[in-house]
């Protein structure tokens, strides 16, 4: 849509993308006070599908209620706004990205108050890949992933990305194209925007939940290996383990399924190359986004233009 008129749904309403705007004394711009989610739409041969979206509208309540927000919104009036975004920008494939946060109630208090008032935005736009190589490289990061007794890891709080923002300032500059997290006890968390999976000995390991956010993408790739007959494991393991394992992959909205060829310039197993089970999980991924599996992951919609 480029030169075109963008459109975003704020608290409700489509509005051009200059009109959607909020007050610099919002709360969630002074103290992170905001959730969010990212979503993809693809381009398929049955038409624009939507990847996962109840299952990240459920997050993004999960989120808020985190936090202490109630929505005024119910999932599936979520779900169709999106809907409406992505029809009303003509978007055949696009990034989708839900926002709530506190907006303005004339204090700067740092608990919100009881009556606060909750601010919700939904835009889209083209996204391509979010990891330039097909493979990369990744660096062991000096910042730990936020302890969970901290906070509510498995939020996707807004505040919370200064932690991965910190981490991939550090890639800047350097060969590396990612940084991996690790926990206080030295364990692999994640990375700084995508979880992380290797394979050992035909067995499919990944960071168990209580460190790391619950990845919709990663629900789906444990769903694809238990498809494929691929054992799952979800247990802890360092990044020693990760240098000696047989495959390494990370999986998110953005990153979607990208095997990481080396981490902190040993490459994995060795070799460095993309293994069998990771390509195995790649093309079922790619099988669905493309429609060509149907399991209820994608939602298909009309892209008859919504009236403003």
């Amino acid at each position: 849509m480029s030169g075109e008129q963008q459109y975003i749904w704020q608290n409700g309403a489509l509005k051009p993308r200059d009109q959607a705007v909020t007050h610099v004394m919002s709360h969630g711009l002074h103290y992170g006070t905001g959730v969010f989610e990212g979503i993809r739409a693809y381009k398929t041969k049955k038409g624009t599908a939507i990847l996962q979206l109840k299952a990240h509208m459920d997050r993004f309540l999960y989120s808020m209620n985190a936090i202490g927000m109630q929505s005024p919104y119910s999932v599936d009036e979520l779900c169709q706004a999106v809907i409406e975004t992505i029809q009303k920008n003509q978007h055949q494939s696009c990034y989708i990205r839900p926002l709530a946060y506190y907006g303005d109630a004339g204090s700067v208090r740092v608990l919100p108050q009881d009556n606060h008032p909750i601010d919700i935005i939904i835009a889209c736009l083209p996204m391509g890949r979010y990891l330039d190589a097909d493979s990369v490289d990744v660096m062991t990061s000096q910042y730990i992933r936020i302890h969970p007794k901290s906070t509510i890891c498995d939020a996707k709080i807004s505040g919370h990305y200064i932690n991965s923002m910190l981490a991939t300032m550090a890639c800047q500059g350097t060969h590396y194209h990612e940084a991996l997290l690790l926990d206080a006890d030295g364990f692999v968390a994640e990375g700084a925007a995508q979880n992380i999976f290797i394979v050992k000995d035909g067995k499919l390991i990944t960071t168990p939940l209580g460190t790391i956010l619950d990845g919709i993408t990663r629900r789906l790739v444990i769903d694809i290996a238990q498809k494929l007959d691929i054992p799952v494991v979800e247990q802890y393991f360092t990044p020693d383990e990760v240098i000696k394992a047989d495959e390494a992959f990370f999986s998110g909205t953005a990153a979607e399924i990208t095997p990481i060829k080396s981490l902190d310039d040993q490459q994995i197993n060795q070799h460095g190359k993309v293994g069998a089970i990771t390509k195995d999980i790649m093309q079922y991924f790619n099988k669905i986004t493309n429609g060509d599996i149907d399991h209820g992951f994608m939602t298909y919609i009309s892209q008859e233009v919504i009236a403003s």
